[in-house]
């Protein structure tokens, strides 16, 4: 055999042997880039025992549940396709009282404690003086974020966000930070209709 022939026959070995010492680098997983447009609000003008402001990003939607009663509505947000789930309770007459509201809110953002690395759990005044609990939940829950505002007396209005996706929420947080400063902004500002 030939020197060049020798050559010819280890230079696959050597290109192989050099090709495999290099450290193989996968490229990191990207993110979608999200474009947050800025918080504008405007006032609710349905016909319901409540007002607040909402954002002009969303639309009014009546809920349509099964299970809806009236006055339960969705403040939806198209571009997200995330809303804010309000159902309010009248708390004379009929039905459960003032105590069983708070309790029911709280077993149901305690429900997601299978999933919830953590909730935390805050009371706020709202400037119009009424009293509301806020619940923030981390890890992969469907409601990252609940509250309920209420005068104690007369009205209870509970809400909570939702995500139509199945995208995990590392990659939305920066909407669900957006939604979560919407949402506490419809809880300052809720006021009752005499």
């Amino acid at each position: 055999m030939t020197n060049m022939n020798k050559w010819w026959s280890i230079l696959p070995l050597m290109l192989f042997l050099i090709s495999c010492s290099e450290d193989y680098l996968p490229k990191p997983k990207g993110y979608n880039r999200i474009d947050l447009p800025p918080h504008n609000y405007q006032l609710l003008t349905e016909d319901h025992p409540y007002i607040f402001e909402y954002s002009k990003n969303a639309v009014i939607k009546k809920d349509v549940s099964m299970i809806a009663e009236p006055h339960w509505i969705d403040v939806y947000y198209p571009e997200f396709q995330a809303y804010i789930q309000l159902t309010y309770k009248p708390l004379q007459g009929k039905g459960k009282t003032f105590d069983e509201h708070v309790d029911d809110s709280h077993k149901l953002a305690g429900k997601h404690n299978v999933k919830a690395y953590s909730i935390e759990e805050g009371q706020v005044r709202t400037p119009k003086g009424y009293n509301a609990t806020i619940f923030e939940l981390t890890g992969e829950v469907p409601s990252q974020f609940q509250f309920y505002v209420t005068d104690s007396t007369k009205h209870f209005l509970r809400g909570a966000i939702y995500f139509q996706t199945a995208t995990k929420n590392d990659s939305l947080a920066p909407v669900i930070e957006y939604l979560k400063y919407d949402a506490m902004h419809l809880v300052n500002s809720v006021d009752w209709k005499k």
